[in-house]
């Protein structure tokens, strides 16, 4: 048998096949602030007091700007290396479960926060009257770390593990992981803003756990951004993961029993989370107004309960019977009778399923498994992840 073509595939290869994989606002982003280093880089611009966060000069002279230019600037070379290496795979998860517009509103109100959160705890340490330390008002940060540490925490309680690994060398409880590399991070570096990285982690359980729902807008306000004209070759772009309307891929997961506490959303296998989120397919049953589950402003969506008593195939059952299904995969393309419309049906969801990130083979079976359905073919992929 002929090996694996990515195994022989050399390093630039493997890189653009990364790089392919990335979302459209996660690859934009890291574009960004790589562009921002590089132009900085050329021009010889250094003056980083005037575009980092310094808590004073936002109090006193309302200079708003360095809540966001402080993000996208970066120190150093390894720098913006670093915090984009760490970033690319959690934008990655992030905005396929989340869609390109959302994750960006979410940048945004994290960005946002944390500039808040700093604000306070500077002002707080440095004037309280116990042991004040006024030098945290005129420390300058910069740098997209504090996003980071933000989406660290989003996506460790989204993941449902009990633990995660440091560096690889060791695993720690998943609730203390953000907090551990928080200290890690300030003995292993030098010049490590330690108010940056905590404001992240505090903005990151806020919206954890609610804080922050009252700021979230709804279906709305997201299908209105995706319909505008003039960010339409953006959206036709294979990256680009639509949050609601047009596409199932786009909506986001969400778990059903708002009286659930949410640290409940760290009991659970990620991908066994992610799946059972997934929205369900329409069935003719009406449900009265009184059985409707309330959204989540955090997560909005259509989920589903272990109770459910819907008449489409579960992951699990769709995903045995899929050796069977492959067969007839190949009837129905053998089929005179298939129609165009139907095949250019079949491709369309097929590309959006390798936009995803999907293998195309694996989506193509699980697609023709879940007869064209994508509700299923997503949760049959994502079932052989367990």
């Amino acid at each position: 048998m002929r090996p694996n073509i990515i195994t022989e595939a050399g390093i630039s290869t493997r890189l653009n096949q990364w790089w392919s994989s990335t979302p459209f606002i996660t690859s934009g982003v890291t574009l960004i602030c790589a562009a921002i280093y590089l132009v900085c880089l050329l021009i010889g611009y250094d003056s980083y007091s005037e575009i980092c966060f310094l808590p004073s000069a936002v109090a006193s002279h309302f200079q708003v700007y360095r809540v966001y230019t402080s993000v996208l600037f970066h120190g150093s070379l390894l720098h913006v290396l670093f915090n984009m290496l760490t970033f690319v795979p959690l934008g990655t998860e992030l905005e396929r479960i989340m869609g390109s517009v959302r994750l960006l509103f979410l940048m945004f109100l994290l960005a946002t926060t944390n500039a808040i959160f700093h604000l306070i705890v500077a002002f707080l340490v440095a004037y309280n009257p116990i042991s004040p330390v006024s030098y945290l008002v005129d420390e300058c940060s910069i740098g997209f770390s504090g996003v980071i540490f933000s989406m660290i925490v989003i996506e460790t309680s989204l993941s449902g593990v009990q633990y995660r690994s440091i560096f690889g060398l060791f695993n720690v409880p998943a609730k203390w992981y953000a907090w551990i590399l928080l200290v890690l991070f300030q003995f292993l570096a030098s010049n490590v803003s330690l108010l940056g990285h905590l404001s992240g982690i505090l903005s990151g359980f806020a919206y954890t756990y609610g804080l922050f729902n009252y700021l979230l807008p709804g279906p709305s306000f997201y299908s209105s951004i995706e319909g505008l004209s003039m960010l339409s070759a953006c959206v036709r772009r294979p990256g680009f993961i639509l949050c609601t309307g047009g596409t199932t891929y786009g909506q986001l997961p969400t778990y059903s029993n708002t009286s659930t506490a949410p640290s409940s959303l760290i009991n659970r296998n990620f991908w066994r989370n992610i799946s059972s989120w997934m929205p369900s397919r329409q069935t003719s049953t009406i449900q009265t107004s009184s059985t409707q589950e309330q959204e989540d402003p955090r997560f909005p969506g259509r989920g589903r309960t272990l109770a459910s008593t819907g008449t489409e195939p579960t992951a699990r059952e769709a995903s045995a019977n899929l050796h069977a299904r492959h067969t007839a995969l190949n009837t129905v393309r053998a089929d005179a009778t298939v129609t165009a419309d139907q095949t250019d049906t079949f491709d369309e969801e097929l590309k959006k399923l390798v936009g995803m990130g999907f293998e195309k083979t694996q989506a193509e079976v699980a697609l023709a498994a879940a007869d064209g359905d994508p509700n299923v073919a997503i949760e049959i992929l994502m079932s052989q992840q367990d």
